[in-house]
């Protein structure tokens, strides 16, 4: 940061430095070949060079390191530190030196000052010297505000202050993408998550992780099993180049008691938020929480269809079972009746048209249908219908699942 120094008139100088880690050494290689006219001169003095590496002197990062030569760049959710120093350049003593730090953001302004107490006094040739540190947790122009006031001998009181804006720039894209994938027990939501790196330098994520809300448990779906061990889908060195783009998959279930009422998971619901935590440069750490991720919960109309259990594959022309679980979604009681269509290649057992009785609003009821197939092949469980006798409507449930259906022999092989 620039050092701005304060007039003659005042007996303190104030003097700001934002502390970073060091970076690596960069030299630009020059070499040649050897038939050119310096011969191996280049690549000797590479050799010789203490700051390249060696046995790979053609690289650009050095072994040594380099102090900050400016103020760089800071990114939302890293620490922003700073050394603040106030020094006595004159020849008296200075008394009741205070320090304010501040740190003004488009939203608020935040007092940094690790103490707010008064210094009795100051000798020549002396100095205050303070560290701060802030989380930042918006981008944008920050202005660091940093006022000086004291009583010289004679009793005056003097006061000034120095402004140090800098900007903080966004390092990670976040997007969110939502698919609903109903279970056969429960309503399954998957969460797509991808993070890009938009700086420059490379980053070491280190955790990427999604907190669900209360409605919901999470299993995370980026990691495999080999050989007996959890594994990272993306190896064991997780770095994200700049530009590059990494997607991380989470499954969520809705809890036993919200699951079981069909009124609750409805309309717009709040899956959570991500929880990211990277490593830059030496070590760096910053962190970002997104704000709360909401979708829009699939709409199943007033009665809803959901099956129970249905086996993967079943034998041509023998019978199979299936369990269906019916809701009432609607805010009324309703008095159903089931009637049971056939089609091309599946066809229902037992008797059309039977009544399933009242069904109170939110509440459910399990059926035990029985099938079969004609056809093999891979077919579609269709042909359900429901009728409210109270308002004389009819809902129509087609390609509810698929079945995979193969001759006995070929499954008994």
């Amino acid at each position: 940061m620039d050092v701005n120094q304060p007039k003659q008139e005042h007996l303190l100088a104030l003097k700001v430095m934002r502390l970073t880690k060091p970076t690596l050494f960069t030299n630009i290689p020059v070499t040649c070949e050897e038939r050119d006219l310096p011969g191996n001169l280049f690549n000797q003095l590479m050799k010789d060079d203490p700051s390249t590496v060696k046995g790979a002197e053609a690289l650009m990062l050095g072994e040594m390191l380099t102090l900050p030569q400016n103020f760089g760049n800071i990114f939302l959710g890293e620490t922003f530190s700073s050394y603040i120093s106030v020094h006595n350049d004159s020849n008296q003593v200075v008394k009741d030196i205070l320090v304010k730090a501040d740190l003004q953001t488009s939203s608020q302004r935040l007092n940094l000052s690790a103490s707010s107490a008064a210094v009795a006094e100051l000798k020549p040739d002396c100095c205050i010297d303070d560290v701060i540190h802030h989380e930042v947790k918006e981008i944008g122009t920050h202005i660091l505000v940093c006022a000086v006031s004291y009583t010289t001998q004679t009793g005056e009181k003097m006061y000034f202050r120095k402004f140090f804006k800098f900007q903080v720039l966004k390092p990670l894209d976040v997007k969110t993408k939502f698919y609903n994938a109903e279970g056969r027990t429960t309503d399954e939501v998957f969460l797509e998550a991808q993070i890009q790196n938009i700086t420059t330098s490379p980053m070491f994520m280190e955790k990427v992780s999604l907190e669900p809300s209360m409605m919901y448990n999470v299993a995370e779906l980026n990691t495999v099993d080999t050989a007996g061990e959890s594994e990272s889908t993306f190896g064991a060195r997780t770095y994200l180049q700049p530009m590059d783009t990494r997607q991380y998959l989470y499954c969520l279930k809705p809890k036993q008691e919200f699951a079981e009422k069909a009124g609750v998971i409805k309309g717009v619901t709040v899956i959570g938020k991500l929880d990211i935590v990277w490593k830059t440069n030496l070590g760096e750490r910053g962190r970002l929480q997104t704000s709360q991720l909401q979708r829009m919960a699939p709409g199943y109309g007033d009665v809803r269809l959901s099956l129970e259990t249905i086996p993967d594959t079943v034998n041509l022309e023998e019978p199979f079972d299936i369990t269906c679980k019916i809701t009432n979604c609607s805010e009324r009681t309703m008095d159903l009746v089931l009637e049971m269509c056939n089609t091309n290649s599946i066809h229902w057992c037992g008797v059309s048209g039977r009544q399933l009785g009242k069904l109170h609003p939110s509440s459910s009821l399990h059926l035990a249908l029985t099938l079969l197939s004609s056809v093999q092949g891979l077919q579609s469980v269709s042909g359900l219908r429901l009728t409210d006798t109270f308002l004389k409507r009819t809902y129509e449930y087609d390609d509810i699942a698929q079945v995979c259906v193969v001759s006995s022999e070929v499954k008994q092989s």
